[in-house]
């Protein structure tokens, strides 16, 4: 089988530099993760790894999930015990990035959540553009949900997370594996696509908690006016690095359709967007071009009934989380991390909750 981006510059050579300069930065974000995981306290190594086909994309592939556990986990003191899972998707502007950057994020969640955590390697762009990842993050929380008993988690008790381009999946994969398991049950109304309105008396089957953090949620809106938004221009991703992720992914430019739920969640219908969870944590930054979409897709889940705990995280910029710093680990970023799981353990594990919207 030839490589993706061979097919795909079939039709547009220009895909090519995309290819490279993708290649490029992903070794070096992968310089910059490595440091970020050197900080004490260590986070938490992957215990497991499965390898899964893909069934919802036009282009047929693999996927792997990469699983952090509880401590406790497979010993026989917890023998039949089921745990709650989160479904991670890492960020990146889904051309970069990989599934074991947000291991201290794992790691608090299993700690703290008593939770295992399924980070998903989805396919990226420029190789696999719109709505690939999409589709792979759909495919592994049906997975996940499929195979619940035999990996001792809990199908009743799954939610999803992601942080940038992840935290844009923890929005959409809910609403595009909606779709999928009702075609999976024959319950699909009439001339439904990618991009129709899903209109059923049900909650979500699958999904009872979105984590998402510093989430795009609008590519209706052009770059340049999100970056009017941004109170600190000097704070904002580079423009190269913006356009790289929208050539990539954005592909091809003429016939994505931006308003798409599954791309741009926060310009669904209010009926789509009824089947999110009712429970939805979100955090976004103070000193990023996402910040004001992020907030207009808060107020409108919250019109809608949804348990919205929102914070805005002051005096911090985009992807401020991932520092590469190998000395120290961000505290601030623990402090957040320990907030969420707190939400977390509550939906999961029961009892009230200890976060306050702010």
């Amino acid at each position: 089988m030839s490589h993706p981006i061979a097919r795909a510059i079939r039709y547009d050579p220009s895909r090519w530099a995309l290819y490279l300069q993708a290649v490029i930065w992903r070794a070096l974000m992968g310089i910059g993760m490595f440091l970020h995981k050197l900080a004490s306290p260590r986070p938490y190594k992957p215990r497991f790894v499965k390898t899964i086909d893909t069934t919802l994309a036009a282009m047929p592939g693999r996927v792997r999930l990469v699983f952090y556990t509880p401590k406790d986990y497979g010993t026989p003191k917890t023998q039949g015990k089921k745990y709650p899972c989160i479904v991670n998707f890492h960020g990146g502007g889904f051309t970069m990035g990989n599934p074991t950057d947000d291991c201290r994020w794992a790691t608090a969640v299993c700690e703290q959540a008593d939770t295992v955590v399924c980070s998903v390697d989805y396919r990226r762009a420029p190789e696999h553009p719109f709505p690939t990842a999409v589709e792979d993050g759909a495919d592994a929380v049906m997975w996940l949900w499929d195979n619940a008993d035999s990996l001792g988690i809990d199908g009743d008790k799954i939610g999803v997370s992601g942080f940038s381009a992840g935290g844009n999946m923890s929005l959409t994969v809910p609403l595009r594996l909606q779709d999928a398991l009702l075609r999976r049950r024959g319950a699909e109304p009439p001339q439904v696509s990618s991009d129709a309105t899903v209109v059923l008396p049900h909650e979500h089957r699958a999904v009872k908690l979105i984590v998402a953090w510093y989430p795009s949620t609008d590519f209706t809106n052009p770059r340049e006016e999100r970056r009017k938004t941004n109170t600190r221009p000097d704070k904002e991703l580079p423009r190269f690095f913006t356009k790289m992720f929208d050539a990539s992914y954005l592909h091809p430019p003429k016939e994505i359709k931006l308003d798409s739920p599954y791309l741009s969640p926060g310009v669904a219908s209010d009926e789509l967007l009824a089947f999110l969870p009712d429970e939805i944590l979100m955090y976004t930054c103070e000193w990023d071009e996402l910040l004001a979409e992020g907030i207009r897709f808060r107020d409108r889940v919250e019109k809608l009934g949804k348990k919205v705990k929102y914070e805005m995280i002051e005096k911090v910029p985009h992807g401020w989380n991932l520092s590469p710093n190998p000395f120290k680990a961000d505290v601030l970023a623990q402090t957040m991390y320990a907030e969420a799981c707190k939400e977390i353990k509550r939906v999961f594990h029961g009892g009230e909750s200890l976060v306050p919207n702010k």
